[in-house]
């Protein structure tokens, strides 16, 4: 018997000392998130916390995935536009329509993530929220990045991966907080997150009841109802969630109020900003970025105690390999 009890504890030795974070170098981030979660879940730490309040918020859009040249919801966005367009010749002569139909995708974009949101609801109002789901699923199945040429839900960071599966086998319970339309990502972050629909937080639109042929639906509708950046992000926690977290990861500017409302609580908190440094296996930009700026963030986030990645010297791999 005692044999045994050596030979189990030397196979299970190699996986009760597993890298929890493999994608991420032997650097200062990484042993801060594994210092912090272990803080946090060891009983008798002062530190501990319960694990209903293991709340863990996330950015999406250069946070979790990719997003280069431009926001992934654009190019449905932009995509829809072209195709509904010889339903609506008045486009040719409105904005951001116009400058979506001219190819200049900078220019549609100059309003930012509220813009797009704004061109979502016009291209899918009266849609019931069963169709926009559909098209979403369908655009993704067959959409492939125009530098990669990889399906969009394959350019989401291998290391991030890594991090959301590590909090949830500590008792974590994972959220997206993220500026996009909430709509737009809850079909598919299950699939490739394992962040189910009622743990999204985005921006939103109108919605409302209706019976279509005796049939009970919900209707998208053409207003912008909340828009989850910047600000908006702890009121969107706050709507959601309904608790503070004690961990928020983000990667921009517009991720600030989320990170500083997280880190200003009582007892243990943790923020962390990803910084795109790596233009060989990704991209690089930062301050003058109009996708994902990251000035004030990048100022702050030492004095207030924040850990910065380095996407070039951080981590191991930045995709899932294949």
């Amino acid at each position: 018997m005692k044999s045994l009890l050596i030979v189990s504890f030397c196979l299970a030795s190699p996986l009760l000392h597993a890298d929890p974070l493999p994608s991420w170098n032997d650097n200062a981030p990484k042993k801060a998130i594994i210092d912090f979660v272990q803080r946090v879940t060891t009983a008798g730490s002062p530190d501990y916390v319960t694990p209903a309040e293991r709340i863990a918020t996330f950015d999406n859009d250069g946070c979790l995935w990719c997003e280069q040249p431009m926001y992934f919801q654009a190019f449905f966005a932009f995509d829809s536009i072209k195709r509904m367009a010889p339903q609506h010749p008045e486009w040719k002569d409105q904005e951001p329509f116009a400058s979506v139909l001219k190819g200049d995708m900078k220019a549609a974009l100059a309003g930012g993530e509220k813009a797009l949101v704004g061109m979502l609801m016009a291209t899918h109002s009266g849609m019931t929220t069963e169709e926009f789901e559909n098209s979403v699923t369908d655009w993704l199945a067959t959409a492939k990045h125009p530098k990669t040429g990889k399906p969009f839900t394959e350019m989401v960071y291998q290391p991030m991966l890594e991090l959301l599966a590590y909090l949830r086998a500590n008792d974590f319970k994972t959220f997206i907080v993220s500026g996009g339309g909430i709509e737009f990502m809850r079909p598919w972050t299950e699939k490739v997150y394992g962040i189910p629909p009622e743990q999204v937080v985005g921006s939103s639109g109108g919605l409302k009841y209706e019976l279509r042929d005796g049939m009970p639906v919900i209707v998208k509708t053409p207003e912008l109802n909340h828009n989850d950046d910047k600000e908006g992000k702890p009121v969107g926690i706050q709507r959601h969630i309904g608790r503070r977290p004690i961990a928020a990861f983000g990667n921009s500017d517009g991720d600030f109020q989320m990170l500083e409302w997280t880190t200003s609580g009582k007892g243990a908190r943790f923020g962390l900003i990803i910084h795109h440094t790596d233009a060989e296996r990704e991209y690089a930009y930062d301050r003058e970025s109009h996708i994902g700026k990251l000035d004030k963030g990048l100022d702050e986030a030492p004095k207030r105690g924040w850990t910065i990645v380095s996407m070039k010297d951080d981590w191991r791999t930045i995709f899932p390999e294949k």
